[in-house]
């Protein structure tokens, strides 16, 4: 077995589970349109073979073995256009439980690190903005991160800055909070309401305080260095993604 066959023998089965419609035919029938399963396997190779979905698309029909896993035949296969636009349709809740499968794959060490950092759009056409009524120039995505394995166990995008960083780490610590000991973060996630939720959920907090009175200096010596030293893992993640995606626009054939 070859490891695109492996790999997508894995996958199927947890696209069917997530997306729940592993009953369906994973090709239209009757005018109908694709299983979301089918779609979501077919993103996940894409992303697993690093190429576009015309690319995607085009090894695919080379290899029927791999297509016939996902129930699909070569004359089955969607259009690249069909498959980038079903991009957009699937749902952040089905994302996160499959960045949560992947994350188990690196076998993560339960130390977490939480940042956020902005996306710029500004490479996508004028035109292609015009066409979609898109206005967005900046996503605010914010990634928690093993410290270890370096893997994403959980994202959140914005397009606007309401509500506070640290409003937004209790949402997400809460959605992972047993699969996490500690939780590092940088200053800008100083808040003691965040530093309680963590305690009450069983998670370390390794924010350090801003300094404004003595005892601060106190508070911060309490922190074990070494775990939180270890946030900056957040930023190499953070460079790794936009190294990989560049500045190239996601439906980019």
């Amino acid at each position: 077995m070859t490891q695109i066959s492996r790999f997508t023998s894995e996958i199927v089965p947890i696209a069917q589970r997530v997306t729940g419609d592993g009953d369906e035919s994973a090709a239209p029938e009757g005018g109908g349109g694709f299983a979301d399963y089918a779609l979501v396997s077919l993103h996940c190779l894409r992303i697993y073979l690093n190429t576009s979905y015309r690319m995607t698309i085009d090894l695919l029909k080379e290899m029927p073995q791999i297509t016939g896993e996902i129930g699909l035949d070569a004359a089955d296969l969607p259009v690249p256009s069909t498959l980038c636009k079903a991009f957009d349709q699937i749902s952040m809740s089905v994302c996160r439980v499959l960045l949560r499968q992947s994350a188990q794959l690196h076998d993560p060490s339960k130390h977490g690190a939480i940042d956020a950092t902005f996306y710029e759009r500004s490479a996508a056409s004028r035109h292609y903005c015009q066409r979609i009524s898109y206005r967005v120039q900046k996503l605010k995505v914010t990634k928690l991160v093993d410290t270890d394995s370096q893997a994403v166990l959980d994202v959140h995008c914005s397009t606007n800055r309401e509500g506070s960083d640290a409003d937004l780490a209790e949402q997400i610590a809460r959605r992972n909070a047993g699969d996490l000991r500690s939780l590092a973060a940088d200053k800008g996630y100083d808040k003691q309401s965040l530093r309680e939720s963590l305690r009450d959920l069983g998670i370390r907090p390794l924010i350090k305080h801003r300094i404004f009175a003595p005892y601060d200096h106190a508070h911060n010596a309490r922190i074990d260095e070494q775990r939180y030293n270890q946030r900056s893992m957040t930023e190499t993640v953070n460079s790794a993604v936009k190294r990989s995606l560049g500045l190239s626009d996601h439906c980019n054939f």
